[in-house]
């Protein structure tokens, strides 16, 4: 992330500068394309053909669902089957302000500004134009993932052809902060810029810094962070409760099975009961920090002694090699892997699937999927650990609010790394409906934490998820 805030003006876009390299001249699937260029109507009809039991009218719903407060979010699935070969999208996580513009190839090669332009130009535009705003400039607001922070503000500058600031925020008020509800740029030696309308990428903590309610409009607002997008424990919350209103219309959020409130003394007792394979997380981390993976007493062992900053855990099952993952209530969960390669070995993978709210429903901008490190194994090799073969995030934390990314396991939707995950069409529609359920279950945890004046629920919220250290991070109002 830079130390400095920047400026962008209209017609500066540079591509070179908001895409990985491999990404930049790639050629979409033409398979992926054509997903992504599909009616509501033919996804309807495709869907309800593959699954009789859902009901048309529920379907419909889902995919005209106007956002309350969850504008644009994605999902991380797994592609996973059972012994008997019945295989599924898994939902793993659900996360607001998410990466993956700069990773997906152009679906049309006009467009140099590709998903940039479809999220600004058909979601925060008209979230922006829908509301009474304060005076004030434009800005988008970041704390790590420069490359794809910069590409939404020189995107919003040349749609909206004015002057758009870039803004440093990952901590204190050095370049910006609240005041009565208005996020001001602060500039040296200069009168302060009030700010009407904020792209927001914040993603570690944002709920310390931004506060819950504002007047300046925030995209996506911390409320969504807090509910969910970034709340692993209230997601699932959020989850159990949309699958119990959808039960009758044959709708179904797919999850790995989950234990909630863990407190860490008792986070070994979950372990064992799952016969000693898990997964730990600290609810509120994200880009593969604070996600443990057990498969041993070894690695069991080495979370008991790792300090936390929480005292509050969930605890899922593994899901990983047919031989070595968790049963859970549902059956024994494993990974369908991607094409064996040349050296017939098989990598589990990941798939995120992005999505932004319009007035119409929410629209897919980008897709990517991600591989481990090390192959998928019936034992896992001695001298590895079991993230080695099931770990799947690329970004790497190299200091205090430093990132950096490891591409070399990025899997592009391009006509060369699409093949080897081996998915279809009807694979990624499951996983559009999957992550759009997440996201509006999130959005509705969201709803219920808003009193009818549009103020936060801390009591409400503190029942739900009652962390003190979490409470305490919680910024009401500034």
């Amino acid at each position: 992330m830079k130390k400095e805030v920047e400026i962008f003006l209209p017609k500066n876009f540079e591509p070179e500068h908001h895409y990985y390299a491999k990404a930049l001249n790639a050629q979409i699937h033409p398979m992926v394309g054509h997903f992504f260029h599909l009616h509501k109507q033919q996804i309807i009809q495709r869907y309800l053909h593959l699954n009789p039991r859902v009901q048309e009218k529920s379907l419909r719903e889902i995919l005209d669902y106007k956002a309350k407060h969850f504008f644009w979010g994605g999902c991380d699935l797994f592609y996973v089957t059972t012994e008997t070969g019945n295989r599924s999208m898994v939902v793993i996580e659900t996360n607001s302000c998410p990466s993956g513009q700069k990773s997906m190839p152009p679906i049309d090669d006009w467009d140099e500004h590709r998903g940039y332009r479809l999220l600004i130009e058909n979601s925060f535009i008209p979230q922006m134009k829908s509301r009474r705003l304060i005076e004030g400039a434009l800005a988008v607001i970041y704390d790590k993932n420069h490359m794809e922070s910069s590409g939404y503000a020189a995107t919003l500058a040349d749609l909206t052809g004015e002057k758009v600031y870039l803004i440093p925020n990952s901590g204190g008020d050095e370049f910006c902060h609240f005041e009565d509800g208005i996020l001001y740029l602060k500039q040296p030696k200069k009168k302060k810029i009030a700010i009407r309308a904020a792209f927001r990428y914040v993603t570690q903590k944002p709920w310390d810094r931004i506060p819950v309610k504002t007047k300046t409009f925030i995209y996506n607002p911390t409320l969504v962070c807090l509910a969910g997008g970034r709340n692993k424990l209230l997601a699932n919350k959020a989850y159990e409760i949309f699958n119990e209103e959808k039960k009758a219309s044959g709708l179904q959020l797919h999850f790995p099975q989950t234990i909630r409130d863990v407190k860490k003394r008792d986070v070994p007792a979950w372990v064992k009961k799952w016969g000693g394979v898990a997964v730990i997380k600290n609810p509120y981390s994200n880009a593969g920090q604070g996600v443990y993976t057990i498969t041993n007493e070894a690695e069991l062992e080495k979370f008991m002694q790792t300090e936390h900053e929480y005292d509050q855990f969930i605890v899922q099952s593994l899901i990983g090699h047919y031989l070595w993952s968790s049963m859970s209530g549902s059956g024994r969960f494993f990974h369908v892997g991607t094409i064996p390669n040349k050296k017939n070995k098989i990598y589990a993978a990941d798939l995120r699937m992005m999505v932004y709210a319009t007035s119409e429903g929410f629209r897919p901008c980008a897709l990517y999927a991600r591989r481990t490190r090390k192959p998928l194994e019936e034992k896992i090799p001695e001298g590895l650990t079991s993230w080695d073969v099931l770990g799947t995030n690329l970004s790497v934390k190299t200091g205090e609010g430093a990132w950096d990314s490891d591409t070399s396991r990025l899997l592009l939707m391009d006509r060369k790394d699409f093949n080897t995950l081996g998915i279809g069409t009807d694979d990624l529609v499951e996983a559009y409906i999957q992550t759009i359920q997440a996201i509006i279950a999130i959005d509705k945890m969201a709803a219920t934490l808003l009193n009818t004046k549009g103020e936060f629920k801390l009591s409400l919220f503190g029942e739900l998820d009652n962390d003190p250290h979490l409470l305490q991070e919680i910024l009401l109002e500034k």
